[in-house]
């Protein structure tokens, strides 16, 4: 603002505030003997002529006026009384021009009543005072006499009176021109008010006081004496006055208040007045005028830059304030369905939650939406966390840079919009965010018609936001803002953010997709935040550092799925049969996640209970998207053409509509577009009079909007129903003209066939189209053809085709189209497709009604009869399918169940995506496995918090690919279990880079029983050093660990100790230094069963020794080798009685239980059982209880010649071949619950058999001698 625009303002509000105090002071009628009009207060009766007590300026009245000049102030030792005395006191006017101090007995005086211990009066005494001219143009300060003073009321003891008295008042000028300062009893004071003991009164006494008026829309006084004084009930005048003082002293301190805020910026709340426009005109001008008698008084103080301030800060404040109102008034109400046809809902009434999406960077997921809703409608309500609106642009825990720019992610017609408008109106209504100044809600539908236009930043709003440029927005220098943009994906701007030029000034005008680029970049305006929502396929548009974080909109989960429905309706057992439908058809219990679909749903549901007593509910997407249209034409039938409610019939004017909307729909789809302008709609052969009727008849299928300046906007209320439409007008096509839009090449038809023979030719040339259907769905990149395949199948149901007579050309029953249909999918099923190919082809057989593939597979699982040794392609998918159909929640999937596998693993992969948990050791997957999860690992849909892969032979090249996945931003991986995969210390720096990522989630890593040793160690604390490293709990268990190593952990848990709690160094050898060190870093460390021998490579380090219970071994059994051989004979040796003895059967058991990790090693000669059992196995006779393997427990290796076999609960399994002697190892880990045996060979172990199992009781080795001179002898190490 120049020098020029300065003075023009100063001078206006010069003017305002004369003006305004003129209004405040009117004249009444002029000066004469007569009293004004209305009841007279009874007089006061005059003080006897004389000097009149107290310390007044001068003697008191008397008689007549007493020229001359009045003594000047005087010392006040008691009480007094400010009093303007006028007996004709017609008129008071107020003169801002004059000069208070030309006399220096003047003084003006306000005192609120305080303690008064006995009469007293201060008073203004003149004589001739019929001129008393204020004049606020001089300076304020330039006599240390010149007093002003406002006293509020202070306490009271005894009576007192404020009044204004003069004989002769005729006029009383104040002007705000002169100088407040020339006299230096003049006087201005503020008193805050005090107790009051006693009574008190303040009064201004006037003869003749006409009307006294004040309402500021509300009393401002809370005083109870304000009860009952009314202007023409014949109150005394003194009365009237003090309660006018009170109000206006009110008005100020609030006012001033509210002011004061408004500089600070404290950025006060709006009061309920300004949010609704503050419609008295009374109450807006007087703010008005006090404000510039604010201003007047700051300028004339030398307080200028405090008075500019003000007023900027005041025109901004009221901006703010008009801005929610606005807000508030467009976005506190919505509709459910469209806006035009739906029932008004209270936006508060509906709650949508907010999940973070751990790591994500906005990038693309060109997923087909439905089948994201598919991998949505799989998670579990607890796999991600939520967070709350007011939490939006909060940095979530080790995020230390503040949030400048979110965007949120969700499918169509997920909430996405209607969350930002719940965010707006929290904001207008002062619940969140208040630390933003502005919020300006922005949609791209908008923005995309200014395409080729120029506008600066501070332009762009005040084209939008009426209002902001007349309050002076145009820095935003001071201001938090917020910018909401909504509809990414509805973007048809170019948005080049790698070659578009820098820009940084607001003010500039450039195009609208610049502004935006550098808005997002943070170039433009930096301060200001962003919220950006969008489709997950637009996500990319923007590069992902210019994100901070990325949300995604769930929609309902199935609780709040039953509360959606149970709170439409008030029948209770009509929301049961809705749920329970709805739970059976598991498509349509997919599609509820989306909160539209539910309200579709609902409508369909409701409308067929209302419409017939018994019959089929719908099942399918196709049966529900039929009868939605049927409702629709009932609601045009009855509402336009004035017809009936059952009268299903589909006119020719709704004919052409729906031909209309379906050409549009088709072409559209083709083109990915969800919104059309006139453009699109000329494009596609529609004017813009015919799709604005479509839209103002069918108002529940296509809609049409307005921007600022009315320009069109159409669009499908939902995506799905644009694909119906879009398949509706296929199959529409090629039964009326033999053309199939899906090729663009008519199909050949032969002449002068009747209408008859046509109809069977069409019927057999329909699977055709679904074939060139299927095929076009399995060739989409991203599935965009996913639901319009379902679509178009279900639609040449006859059932379907019957609902929609009328509008469909019918094609009559024929069960060989679909059955054809039928094979050709199947035999697509028996292709090498991804999963969610797959899973859609068996939601197109649902459409269809054929399951016959899903109850091959069912019936099997239900008889555990599943062999998946034997399963087809088809089946396998079938049974992925079940498994992701499943009403539970994949919380933990476990391999063990189905085949303990690398094929079955590979096949079931899917699954471990969707599942929370996955538990696979002990399945023989090797590097391969580990490229496949990587994969997994890597996926935005992955729902994997806990994967153990321990007990599998993975080696250091699996691990290492494995880590590729643990590092990208998408892993949400928790937990990780590697022990016993064969790692070395290569093993442990891809482990190590993966700790020290910034994305990593992991907390929990067990590396036991892997021999990474020292070197290993120290590669693995670089990572444990990083600032990045969340983990919380680390097993080093057997690793091959020295002091060396325990120094370097010990060192790495010094450099960071925020957040390992947990280590687990037991079965190494640490050192007692570094044990101390650790112990008092850790929360919890172990670093039992330690010892030089710990540091033997592989199992051999658990060695122990082992010795035979004399008591238990069989009287066939002949010990030698001082009780370490053991060998079969025919004769019975002398052993003394005992119960546990073994009696029939030629076995011995060892003397100790055995609970945590041990090996031992057996020389073997013959035909002999290695085993471990529990002690309560049974002793006496000779069933399978008594036996090694034969019963539950008992495990047991046994060596034969030729061969091995394990047996547990009576069941062998054949291993491997073997010699017929040799050295054997056995591994037990009790916790772990492996049990392993290994063929001895010099220094190295071939491993024969693992197994897995849960160990309840402790286990004592044992052996059986099944042939006669077969024997065993314990081995030392």
């Amino acid at each position: 603002m120049d020098q020029e625009d300065t003075v023009k303002e100063q001078h206006e509000i010069q003017t305002k505030a004369e003006s305004t105090m003129k209004q405040i002071t009117t004249a009444g009628p002029e000066p004469g003997p007569e009293p004004g009009p209305g009841p007279e207060p009874e007089p006061e009766p005059e003080p006897e002529p004389g000097p009149e007590p107290g310390p007044g300026p001068g003697p008191g009245p008397g008689p007549g006026p007493e020229p001359g000049p009045e003594p000047g102030p005087e010392p006040e030792p008691g009480p007094s009384c400010v009093s303007f005395r006028s007996d004709p006191s017609k008129d008071i006017i107020t003169d801002f021009k004059g000069d208070l101090s030309t006399d220096p007995r003047t003084e003006l005086r306000l005192i609120e009543p305080g303690p008064e211990p006995g009469p007293s009066c201060v008073s203004y005494r003149s004589d001739p005072s019929k001129d008393i001219i204020t004049d606020f143009k001089g300076d304020l300060s330039t006599d240390p006499r010149t007093e002003l003073r406002l006293t509020e009321p202070g306490p009271e003891p005894g009576p007192s009176c404020v009044s204004y008295r003069s004989d002769a008042s005729k006029d009383i000028f104040t002007d705000f021109k002169g100088d407040l300062s020339t006299d230096p009893r003049t006087e201005l004071r503020l008193t805050e008010p005090g107790p009051e003991p006693g009574p008190s009164c303040v009064s201004y006494r006037s003869d003749a006081s006409k009307d006294i008026f004040t309402d500021f829309k509300g009393d401002l006084s809370t005083d109870p004496r304000s009860l009952g004084v009314n202007g023409s009930s014949g109150a005394e005048p003194d009365s009237i006055f003090m309660l006018l003082e009170d109000n206006i002293i009110s008005f100020v301190k609030a006012e001033l208040k509210h002011m004061q805020n408004i500089v600070d910026g404290d950025n006060p709340e709006c009061s309920e007045s300004q949010m609704e426009g503050e419609d008295d005109k009374q109450r807006r001008s007087s703010r008005e005028a006090f404000l510039n008698i604010t201003l007047y008084f700051l300028k004339r103080m030398k307080q200028e830059k405090l008075a500019e301030r003000l007023q900027s800060s005041t025109k901004a404040h009221r901006y703010q304030c008009q801005l929610k109102s606005k807000l508030k008034k467009k976005f506190q109400c919505v509709s459910e369905g469209v806006a035009k046809a739906g029932s008004p809902t209270l936006l508060k009434e509906i709650f949508t939650e907010l999940y973070i999406t751990e790591g994500g960077t906005g990038e693309v997921n060109q997923e087909h939406e439905v089948r994201q809703i598919e991998t949505a409608s799989r998670r579990s309500d607890t796999a991600e966390t939520a967070i709350t609106l007011e939490e939006l642009f909060k940095a979530p825990p080790r995020k230390h840079r503040p949030i400048r720019t979110v965007m949120t992610k969700g499918v169509a017609g997920i909430g996405k919009t209607l969350l930002t408008h719940k965010f707006t109106v929290d904001w207008a209504e002062d619940k969140a965010q208040q630390e933003v100044h502005y919020t300006f809600p922005l949609t791209f539908r908008e923005l995309n018609m200014l395409r080729g236009r120029s506008f600066s930043l501070v332009g762009l709003v005040h084209h939008f936001f009426s209002g902001s440029k007349e309050a002076g927005i145009y820095s935003f220098q001071d201001s938090q803002l917020l910018f909401i943009l909504d509809g990414l994906d509805e973007c048809r701007l170019p948005l080049d953010f790698l070659s578009t030029q820098t820009l940084t000034d607001v003010s500039e005008s450039t195009s609208v997709e610049v502004l935006l680029i550098n808005l997002i970049r943070g170039e433009l305006l930096p301060s200001a935040r962003l919220w950006i929502t969008t489709r997950p396929a637009a996500a990319n548009q923007i590069p992902p550092e210019c994100v901070d974080m990325v949300t995604e909109v769930r929609g309902f989960t199935d609780p709040q799925k039953e509360e959606y429905f149970s709170r439409r309706s008030t029948d209770e057992e009509q929301v049961s049969k809705i749920m329970s439908h709805i739970r059976t058809c598991r498509s349509l219990h997919i599609m509820c996640h989306i909160p539209l679909f539910c309200w579709i749903t609902a409508t369909v549901l409701e409308d067929v209970f209302k419409s017939r007593e018994e019959g089929e509910l719908p099942r399918t997407l196709t049966q529900i998207y039929s009868h939605y249209m049927v409702l629709q034409n009932k609601v045009k039938n009855v509402k336009f053409d004035g017809g009936a409610a059952t009268d299903p019939h589909w006119s020719p004017q709704s004919r052409k509509m729906m031909e209309s909307l379906g050409k549009l729909a088709f072409e559209q789809l083709q083109k990915g577009n969800l919104i059309f302008y006139e453009s699109d709609l000329t494009e596609c052969g529609m004017d813009l009079k015919a799709a604005s009727v479509c839209s103002g008849v069918f108002t529940q299928v296509f809609r049409e909007e307005s921007n600022l300046y009315q320009d069109k906007i159409f669009t499908f209320i939902h995506l799905s129903l644009q694909e119906f439409l879009a398949a509706l007008h296929v199959h529409q096509t090629f039964i009326s003209s033999n053309v199939n839009l899906l090729s663009n090449q008519p199909l050949k038809r032969k002449k002068k066939k009747n209408s008859s023979k046509m109809l069977a030719s069409k019927k057999k040339t329909l699977n055709l189209l679904h074939q060139s259907a299927v095929d076009e769905a399995l060739r989409s990149p991203n599935g965009h053809l996913d639901l319009f395949l379902r679509f178009l199948l279900g639609l040449s149901l006859p059932t379907n085709q019957r609902l929609l007579q009328g509008l469909l050309t019918q094609t009559g029953s024929d069960s060989q189209t679909n059955q054809r249909t039928v094979k050709y999918i199947k035999e697509k099923l028996s292709e090498s497709l991804s999963t969610e190919r797959s899973i859609n082809l068996f939601h197109c057989l649902n459409e269809v009604n054929d399951r016959s593939l899903l109850e091959q597979i069912q019936q099997s699982m239900r008889s555990r009869r599943l062999s998946t040794e034997d399963l087809s392609p088809a089946q396998w998918s079938a049974l992925v399918f079940i498994l992701l159909s499943s009403e539970e929640h994949l919380d933990v999937f476990n391999l063990k169940r189905f085949s303990p596998s690398e094929k079955a693993f590979l096949k079931l992969l899917p699954v471990v995506k969707a599942s929370k948990k996955a538990e696979l050791s002990f399945c023989g997957l090797s590097e391969r496995s580990c490229a496949a999860l990587s994969s997994v690992l890597s996926s935005q849909s992955s729902s994997l918090k806990h994967l153990d892969l321990s007990n599998n032979d993975l080696q250091d090249s699996g691990v290492k690919l494995l880590c590729e996945g643990l590092r990208s931003p998408h892993c949400k991986l928790d937990s990780l279990r590697l022990s016993f995969c064969g790692l070395s210390e290569r093993s442990c720096a891809a482990l190590s880079s993966v700790l020290s990522s910034q994305s990593s989630s992991l907390k929990h890593l067990d590396l036991s029983n892997n021999d990474l040793q020292d070197s290993g160690v120290k590669l693995l604390c670089e990572g444990l050093k990083s600032p990045h490293c969340k983990l919380d709990s680390l097993s080093l268990s057997g690793c091959v660990i020295t002091r060396v190593g325990g120094a370097s952990l010990a060192a790495a848990l010094c450099f960071n100790s925020s957040s390992m709690r947990e280590l687990d160094l037991s079965y190494n050898h640490p050192g007692d230094s570094a044990v101390k060190l650790l112990s008092q870093q850790l929360h919890n460390l172990r670093a039992d069963h330690g010892g030089e021998q710990r540091i033997k490579a592989g199992v051999r380090k658990y060695f122990c020794h082992i010795h035979l219970d004399t008591n238990s071994i069989n009287t066939n059994l002949r010990l030698s080798d001082n009780s370490r051989t053991v060998t079969r004979v025919e004769e019975k040796q002398l052993y003394p009685d005992h119960k546990d003895r073994f009696d029939y059967c030629w076995q011995v058991l060892c003397s100790t239980g055995l609970t945590g990790r041990y090996y031992w090693e057996v020389e073997r000669n013959g035909n002999v059982y290695i085993a471990v059992s529990y002690g309560r196995i049974r002793r006496k006779g000779n069933s399978s209880d008594c036996v090694f393997g034969r019963n539950d427990q008992s495990w047991s290796l046994n060596c034969f010649s030729g061969f091995y076999s394990f047996s547990h609960k009576n069941k062998d399994t054949r291993i491997s071949s073997c010699r017929s002697s040799g050295r054997v190892g056995v591994y037990v880990d009790c916790p772990a619950g492996r049990l392993s045996f290994y063929e001895v060979s010099s220094d190295s172990l071939r491993h024969i058999h693992t197994t897995c199992t849960s160990f309840t009781e402790p286990l004592y080795p044992g052996f059986m001698f099944w042939s006669i001179d077969s024997s065993v002898s314990l081995s030392p190490l």
